[in-house]
C-alpha cells in the first residue's frame, strides 16, 4: 500500500475520527483508523462498535492499493504539527509498519492487521429523507443541552426523534430531557410515512453537531430497525439507536401557565452569570424575585458569600419568588434567538414553559428548585 495525499485533506477527516474512536483502549483495534486504498479512492473508517464514521477521499495519488490500521490519535497529532498544504507520502513497509514522510520529517507508525477491524453493513430499508442541514443542526443544538447523563435511565441519554404534525404541516421533532429540564425543537419536512421514532445516542448527537457545523454538503437521513445513517457528501455516519421507550414528554409541558414574564435574553444571561460567580458550584440555585417591571436575582452560598442584581423586565402578575439551577437557566437562555426570553409561569413549584418568539418550533420546560 502506497499513496500521496495533501495534509489538510486527511487532517480534516481525522479530526472527525477523534470523536468516534474508542479512548478507553478496551480493544486496541478500536483506537485505530482504517486506511483503505481501492477503486481510485482512499477510504477512512473509524468505529467504537456503536458509531461508524466513513469518509471517501478521491483527491489522492494511489501508487499501490491496500489497507492497514494505525493509531488515530497519533496520526492526527502528527498531522496537526506538519505544515499546512504539505504532501504526505505513505508507504506500508510491512504488516505492522507504516512509513509516513513529509518534507524533512520521517515517521514509522505501528499498525494492526485489517482482519481484526470490525466490519459494518450499510443496508437500510427505510426511506432516505432529505433534511435542511442548518435547521437540523439547530434542532440538535437546542435539544442536546437537556440530554441526561444518568446512565441508569439509558432511554434519556439521547435525543428522541419522531414525526409530528401541526396545522397540516409535517415535522421532524427532537426532544431531550433529564427530568429537570426539557428541550423540544422541530423542523419542517416533506411528508414521509417510513420513519419510525428512535432515540439518537448522546455521543452520536455531539458527533453529528461537529460534522454539520464544518461541512457544506447536503444532508440525508435513513433508518432501519436499530440503526440510523446520516450522509453528507462523501461522509457517512452510521449509529446504533438507544433500545428503550422515551417517556410521554407532552404530559409535562405546561398548557395553562398564565403569568407571563418577558426579559432581555442577553442581559438575563449576563446577570445570572455575574451573581452566580459568587458560588463555585454552578448548580447552586439562583433566586428570582419577579415584580411588574424588574427581576431581583440573588445567589447565596454558605461557603463563599452572596451576590445580588436587579434587571428590567415585563411581568403581568403579582410578585413571585422562584429559584432555578443557574446552569440550566443559562443553557436554555443561550439558545433563545429573540432579543427577549418569554417565561410562562404558574407558581414557585410548577414547571415553567420558556418560549422563543423568533423560533415558534422550539420550546423549553424547566423545573424550579427548592431553596
Amino acid at each position: 500500500m502506497q499513496f500521496v495525499v495533501k495534509r489538510d485533506i486527511l487532517l480534516k477527516s481525522l479530526n472527525f475520527v477523534q470523536g468516534v474512536v474508542e479512548k478507553k483502549n478496551t480493544l486496541p483495534i478500536l483506537s485505530n483508523v482504517l486506511l483503505q486504498l481501492k477503486d481510485n479512492k482512499l477510504s477512512i473508517v473509524a468505529t467504537d462498535l456503536d458509531i461508524v464514521f466513513y469518509n471517501e477521499i478521491s483527491d489522492v495519488k494511489i501508487i499501490n492499493e491496500g489497507s492497514t490500521t494505525t493509531s488515530a490519535a497519533i496520526l492526527y497529532d502528527i498531522l496537526r504539527k506538519i505544515s499546512s498544504n504539505s504532501e504526505l507520502n505513505f508507504d506500508l513497509k510491512s504488516e505492522n509498519k507504516l512509513s509516513l514522510k513529509s518534507d524533512s520529517a520521517d515517521f514509522n507508525l505501528l499498525c494492526l492487521p485489517t482482519d481484526n477491524f470490525p466490519s459494518f453493513v450499510d443496508e437500510f430499508e427505510g426511506q432516505e429523507i432529505a433534511l435542511d442541514k442548518n435547521r437540523f443542526l439547530k434542532l440538535l443544538n437546542k435539544t442536546r443541552i437537556s440530554i441526561s447523563n444518568d446512565d441508569t435511565r439509558h432511554y434519556l441519554n439521547g435525543v428522541f426523534l419522531h414525526l409530528t404534525e401541526a396545522h397540516g404541516r409535517n415535522f421532524l421533532t427532537g426532544v431531550a430531557t433529564d427530568s429537570h429540564r426539557l428541550s423540544s425543537s422541530s423542523l419542517e419536512i416533506e411528508s414521509t410515512n417510513n420513519f419510525s421514532s428512535l432515540i439518537l445516542p448522546r455521543k452520536t448527537v455531539f458527533q453529528l453537531c461537529s460534522l454539520l457545523s464544518e461541512t457544506t454538503d447536503s444532508l440525508t437521513m435513513q433508518s432501519s430497525e436499530n440503526k440510523i445513517k446520516f450522509t453528507l457528501g462523501k461522509i457517512r455516519l452510521i449509529s446504533k439507536v438507544i433500545d428503550g421507550k422515551f417517556p410521554d414528554y407532552k404530559q409535562v409541558v405546561p398548557a395553562t401557565n398564565d403569568k407571563i414574564l418577558n426579559v432581555p435574553s442577553k442581559e438575563f444571561i449576563n446577570s445570572i452569570e455575574r451573581v452566580a460567580s459568587v458560588s463555585l458550584d454552578r448548580k447552586e440555585g439562583v433566586k428570582l424575585k419577579i415584580d411588574k417591571d424588574n427581576i431581583q436575582l440573588s445567589v447565596n452560598s454558605a461557603n463563599s458569600g452572596e451576590g445580588n442584581e436587579t434587571i428590567k423586565a415585563d411581568y403581568n402578575s403579582e410578585s413571585l419568588n422562584i429559584s432555578f439551577n443557574s446552569k440550566y437557566l443559562i443553557d436554555i437562555a443561550s439558545e433563545i434567538e429573540n432579543k427577549n426570553l418569554k417565561m410562562n409561569l404558574k407558581d414557585s413549584t410548577s414547571p415553567v414553559l420558556i418560549e422563543d418568539a423568533s423560533d415558534k418550533n422550539s420550546y423549553y420546560v424547566i423545573m424550579p428548585m427548592k431553596i
